[in-house]
């Protein structure tokens, strides 16, 4: 197995705020022990991201990196299912920086090894509610079932990709709020 087929591209991130916001805003979420994973499906949009409460914006570099899409099993319809991306929200309650880079190195390698198994055309957001960082292999290998485990939890609902939109006045806005 070369590490070319494992990557974690910048493509395979969430990077601003309007994405966090997004998942969020889906409000499609799964817990187990110490980590809370919120998802929601990829905009249709093609290479465009829907802000929580806006108009679509182009996304960064307009057209999609080439790693970022692979084709699904039927190539005669010409359907591209696009990779799962990953954000992190480890916050300061959690513990100082050193706790906090540990808990992210862990995760992003777990995203990384697990992607293969991940329902693909999602985007995760993880958040951590504990101060242990699991240790040693085993712990490698539990964070990593963890997230196979919620991803596909949250994925499989009834309903969840026909939930309504972030900026429906119909559906209320709750979630992680930011502190004024």
């Amino acid at each position: 197995m070369s590490l070319s087929n494992n990557r974690f591209p910048p493509a395979a991130r969430l990077h601003s705020p309007a994405e966090f916001a997004r998942v969020y805003g889906f409000r499609c979420s799964a817990a187990d022990g110490p980590l809370v994973l919120y998802a929601c499906p990829v905009s249709p949009a093609g290479g465009r991201t829907i802000p929580a409460g806006g108009l679509p914006t182009p996304a960064v570099g307009l057209a999609p990196p080439a790693d970022a899409l692979s084709i699904s099993g039927n190539a005669a319809a010409g359907a591209a299912v696009s990779r799962s991306r990953l954000g992190l929200s480890v916050s300061r309650r959690v513990g100082n920086a050193v706790v906090r880079n540990a808990w992210k190195r862990r995760l992003r390698e777990a995203f990384r090894l697990a992607q293969p198994r991940l329902p693909g055309g999602h985007d995760f957001v993880v958040v951590v509610r504990s101060s242990r960082v699991p240790s040693g292999a085993g712990g490698a290998r539990a964070m990593e079932e963890s997230l196979v485990a919620l991803a596909r939890r949250v994925v499989g609902r009834p309903g969840y990709g026909k939930a309504p939109a972030p900026g429906d006045p119909a559906r209320p806005a709750t979630g992680p709020q930011r502190r004024r």
